[in-house]
């Protein structure tokens, strides 16, 4: 493993973590760990499509009544949750009763399961545990 310049390093963690963000498992796509970041997305993915499938776009709305946790968690999966919200701000897909809380049940545990992913990339590169970067 190539030693990396303070600097160097710092952005490193910066990419991996953001990209961790931006699509999950993408923190360990750059870390070359292949089959870890395909089962990763693969996951989340379906996590978060059941959530919508279950209780439609409508149990992401960031500025609707639910709570800030609930809005939180959601918007660790991706940048695609914010573009959901802002179709759904306007409140044209109420969703009531057991599937919107099932659909924000498993948004939500997406979210901190990306959270949870990012955290470890960034851990991973952190600690050097890498193959190679390049």
């Amino acid at each position: 493993m190539a030693r990396l310049s303070k600097g160097n390093r710092t952005q490193l963690l910066l990419i991996v973590g953001l990209l961790s963000w931006l699509a999950p498992g993408a923190g360990y796509f750059v870390l070359e760990e292949k089959k870890r970041a395909i089962i990763i997305f693969v996951t989340i993915s379906l996590t978060l499509c059941v959530g919508l499938y279950v209780g439609s776009i409508g149990v992401i709305d960031l500025v609707g009544q639910a709570p800030s946790y609930v809005k939180a968690a959601q918007v660790m999966n991706s940048p695609v949750v914010l573009l959901l919200s802002h179709r759904t701000a306007g409140g044209g897909y109420p969703v009531y009763g057991w599937p919107n809380e099932i659909g924000q049940i498993y948004t939500m545990v997406s979210g901190l399961l990306n959270l949870l992913c990012i955290v470890n990339a960034v851990s991973l590169a952190h600690l050097g545990k890498i193959r190679a970067v390049g």
